[in-house]
């Protein structure tokens, strides 16, 4: 497989860590969103790859190419249920796929880069996009604090799809600098994530494209 990604995308984060939990070997294919001018995801033999130019995108074993994080992590877990990243029963997948959509659907697209540059266009300045993003990040974190549980990862012992859109979305906190005090149990999954092989490999730390 291969995966178009660029270190500091929070979406192909989580196809990272997915990949990881479920221990798929792919050959990360970096797609600069800075350079050249407008990013390399707006250049014509990328829109061919994802007329959306967005990462990620991923191109299966079979040579089908898929975009969206969640329909590429969608697709894994159905196509590699091995080290299942859903519970099995209906409730419990019903929630992690609400914690997945909250940050996916609710917070995400408030704060990327996107959102960001259309406010700038707009006439706002750095300081009033730190108040908007401090604004729609700790709400949806203050709701998230609320759903996930008191022990282990968000459900559970083992990590799962709650986790894999988590620790990107604190990623995105700790780079704009959004308090993350207030919500233990999200700190607690963080502190397990930290030490977890798969969350460190796709840290964007980690990755081959991150600026030395």
């Amino acid at each position: 497989m291969e995966l178009y990604t660029y270190y500091r995308s929070t979406a192909s984060y989580r196809v990272r860590i997915a990949l990881g939990l479920k221990g798929l070997d792919y050959q990360a294919v970096p797609v600069n969103l800075l350079v050249p001018k407008g990013g390399a995801n707006r250049l014509p033999e990328y829109l061919e790859i994802n007329p959306q130019g967005r990462v990620p995108a991923l191109r299966t074993d079979e040579g089908d190419l898929l975009i969206q994080s969640l329909a590429i992590i969608e697709y894994l877990e159905e196509r590699y249920p091995q080290v299942p990243l859903l519970p099995e029963d209906l409730v419990g997948r019903a929630r992690a796929r609400a914690v997945a959509a909250i940050i996916g659907c609710d917070v995400h697209p408030l704060h990327n880069s996107s959102t960001q540059n259309l406010l700038r266009e707009w006439g706002h300045e750095e300081a009033q996009l730190l108040v908007w993003i401090d604004h729609w990040i700790s709400q949806g974190l203050a709701a998230l604090e609320q759903l996930i549980g008191d022990e282990g990862f968000c459900f559970g012992e083992q990590p799962g799809l709650a986790d894999v859109f988590l620790i990107p979305q604190l990623y995105a906190a700790e780079r704009f600098k959004v308090s993350l005090e207030a919500y233990p149990r999200i700190l607690r999954v963080a502190a397990l994530a930290a030490k977890h092989p798969a969350f460190q490999a796709a840290h964007p730390a980690n990755q081959p494209d991150t600026p030395a």
